[in-house]
């Protein structure tokens, strides 16, 4: 099968993207005991129609266990059917398995071509929506000349450590950089693979729809350009980002990313097909006011020293927003999309920074830590996964 590739503009970034180390490293007391997780795959679809039922404006967060310890570098995580979870590392290039159920760790083994640096390495992973069938793992990740997403075939069976099958390149070409690598990816409802890319540090690619950096780029599970996309030959959905980190969809289809800003304003976006968010024009809300306008305004903003995100998931009627910097793990109630109230902090400064949040079945949430990454202050059983009971 012929695969697509598109090449862009690779620019070398000149400042790192400043970040504050952790503080505190507690660990709950006991263990996890929980139904299986699923994969919550749901895909993006615009609208902004009240739910039927709207969560309450205070909401709250329960650490009930904590299921692993001594990661290096977690980044990306996929939940598999029955609930177990693969954990990315993003300087090891490893990917290892995490039962859902006890935490026994195996390690599945590592991803071909991954160079670590800066903030790229293995990044984002996800499970096919036909594993049951197909058992391919997608990875994406930093190579020597780009970012790329390729998957390989998971066999259990096979000894600890071999796992994985043979790289397929689906897509590469991204642009890197030291900074803003994005590196999110996911499946939607609609079985598509989205993936979210930074600009590098080179601000005009966002702005570029002929680049991939600074955009969120929708594809077949092949690599191709999905049907439906605003042009046909292009995998990219949207553009105008600087660096997206998260990807959640709600119970309505529709598509939510987080990302960082520069020096004043973190945002979480609802993503629309097509459209402009901002960066570096403008940064924040606002943006349909300011100059050349047409852009999208944030749902939701915060100041760079509260949030810094990076994963976010959707239960109990709102998006939960890990951060790093910040410390902190954020409630964003919403009716449609509208939130509720102003959004809630949770664990601020209690376990360091925040990589990944991700939903269980049974509207439980998966809290991954990144202290081990080079900017944090790693504790005792760094860096760790944690079960949280969340209204």
């Amino acid at each position: 099968m012929q695969r697509r590739s598109q090449t862009a503009v690779l620019a070398a970034a000149s400042l790192l993207l400043a970040a504050g180390c952790s503080s505190g490293g507690a660990q709950p007391q006991g263990g996890v005991s929980s139904a299986p997780a699923k994969n919550r795959g749901t895909a993006a679809s615009p609208g902004a129609t009240p739910s039927s039922t709207a969560p309450p404006a205070k909401g709250s967060v329960k650490v009930t266990g904590t299921l692993a310890t001594g990661l290096k570098s977690p980044w990306g995580v996929a939940v598999l059917p029955g609930g177990d979870l693969l954990v990315a590392s993003r300087d090891t290039g490893k990917i290892v398995r995490v039962a859902a159920h006890g935490g026994k760790i195996t390690e599945l083994g590592s991803v071909p071509g991954v160079e670590p640096g800066g903030e790229g390495g293995l990044l984002g992973i996800a499970v096919s929506s036909t594993f049951g069938a197909d058992h391919q793992v997608y990875a994406y990740f930093t190579t020597a000349s780009d970012n790329r997403i390729a998957r390989m075939i998971y066999d259990e069976k096979r000894p600890q450590g071999n796992q994985l099958g043979a790289p397929d390149t689906i897509f590469k070409g991204i642009p890197k950089g030291q900074i803003h690598n994005g590196g999110r990816i996911a499946f939607g409802p609609d079985k598509m693979l989205y993936a979210g890319t930074g600009e590098t540090g080179d601000t005009g690619l966002a702005q570029d729809k002929q680049s991939l950096g600074g955009k969120i780029l929708r594809m077949t599970p092949d690599g191709e350009p999905a049907h439906g996309n605003p042009e046909a030959d292009s995998v990219v959905y949207d553009y105008g980002h600087r660096n997206v980190q998260g990807l959640a969809w709600d119970d309505d289809k529709r598509l939510w990313a987080s990302e960082f800003g520069q020096n004043t304003w973190d945002e979480l976006n609802v993503i629309e097909p097509g459209k402009n968010y901002g960066w570096p024009k403008v940064e924040g809300k606002a943006k349909s006011r300011a100059a050349g306008a047409g852009f999208m305004d944030p749902v939701e903003v915060w100041r760079t020293a509260d949030a810094s995100p990076s994963g976010i998931a959707y239960a109990k009627g709102s998006i939960w927003m890990a951060s790093l910097r910040g410390e902190r793990l954020w409630r964003i109630a919403l009716n449609g999309t509208k939130p509720v109230a102003a959004p809630q902090a949770f664990l601020k400064g209690t376990y360091g920074r925040l990589r990944t949040v991700v939903a269980a079945d049974d509207g439980a949430l998966w809290l991954v830590t990144s202290n081990t990454d080079g900017r944090g202050t790693p504790h005792k059983g760094d860096d760790r996964i944690l079960r949280l009971q969340v209204s």
